[in-house]
């Protein structure tokens, strides 16, 4: 969610190393790697990343055919 109240498009650029760390069984990065961004987004681009559970939009997909000949 973003509640920096700025409008409009940056162009920025971050300098960051992913912590190679292992993810988890499901994919995930580990806490480590999470909190390095967040660090680097703060101490470069003066923003702080906050975890927030909120709605998102999700596209649930039912059922899936291949095309027939026409």
């Amino acid at each position: 969610m973003d509640k920096t109240g700025l409008t409009g498009n940056f162009d920025f650029t971050l300098k960051w190393t992913p912590d190679q760390s292992p993810r988890g069984p499901d994919g995930t990065p580990s806490p480590a790697t999470v909190a390095s961004i967040m660090t680097a987004v703060q101490e470069q681009l003066g923003l702080k990343l906050e975890p927030q559970i909120g709605p998102v939009q999700i596209l649930v997909i039912d059922h899936v055919e291949t095309p027939s000949e026409n």
